[in-house]
């Protein structure tokens, strides 16, 4: 189907892309002709993401978002293979540990912090250095709205999400006027990754959606693909919130 499409010229990075959000925001670039790196840790699962996106227009490099020779290994590879990276969507992520932050293991939240933010800055070094620096692209991280409000129970990973969106702003100042820099804070979409927060009580969950729905990695993958696009040449420094509508549940009355 791939063959099909004409070829933008852009070539993308997206990280965490075997499956979910990844997956859809890698799904919607090729769908638009870009060509297009996705990383994963299952090697089996990234082959096969591969082969569903198309062979001929994507490539797969398996490691550990926080690995910085995965990060250098990923960005090589993806500059052997298509010369150049336009974007870059920071999508990898972790969430291992469900409960108050008084009894959060500090170790654990160490590991969030590193997978969830410092690998995107690794990420976002390097392909400033190979590309973006002299000609130029988009980055886009993905956030969540547990980082722009309290997050019960799932509290190291908002604040490492927080995190995300303090970094769209830094990098957005520093890399601006060559790339722009933005963030998008999903609701709740559903995914393995999501599965505990509506796995046997969605019709609830979604209860408190005025658009009366969870989000799906489509959601996603257009909002990545407008903020990757001319169409969004005028706006960095920016998180976009994807939510269904669950914050205007937020105000009084």
């Amino acid at each position: 189907m791939t063959q099909d499409i004409p070829l933008s010229g852009k070539v993308a990075l997206v990280t965490g892309a075997s499956r979910g959000i990844g997956y859809g925001v890698a799904e919607a670039l090729v769908a638009r002709g870009d060509q297009v790196c996705i990383t994963g840790r299952g090697e089996d699962a990234l082959k096969e993401a591969v082969e569903r996106l198309g062979a001929d227009r994507v490539i797969g490099v398996p490691g550990k978002a926080h690995d910085e020779a995965h990060q250098a290994l990923a960005v090589e590879r993806t500059m052997e293979a298509f010369g150049r990276i336009d974007y870059l969507v920071n999508n990898a992520g972790t969430n291992p540990v469900f409960g108050p932050m008084a009894d959060l293991d500090l170790n654990v939240a160490r590991k969030v912090f590193e997978t969830n933010v410092v690998s995107a800055l690794g990420f976002a070094q390097r392909t400033w250095k190979a590309w973006q620096s002299e000609h130029g692209g988009a980055i886009v991280n993905i956030a969540s709205i547990a980082g722009v409000s309290a997050s019960p129970f799932v509290g190291a990973y908002g604040m490492s999400k927080a995190a995300m969106v303090n970094l769209t702003l830094q990098l957005a100042h520093e890399f601006a006027p060559r790339v722009r820099v933005n963030a998008i804070a999903p609701a709740v979409v559903k995914t393995k990754f999501a599965r505990a927060l509506y796995e046997g009580r969605e019709a609830e969950v979604v209860a408190a959606y005025p658009l009366g729905r969870l989000g799906v990695p489509e959601d996603i993958g257009g909002a990545a693909a407008f903020l990757t696009s001319g169409q969004s040449d005028w706006i960095t420094g920016q998180t976009l919130v994807v939510d269904g509508g669950i914050f205007l549940n937020a105000g009084v009355g």
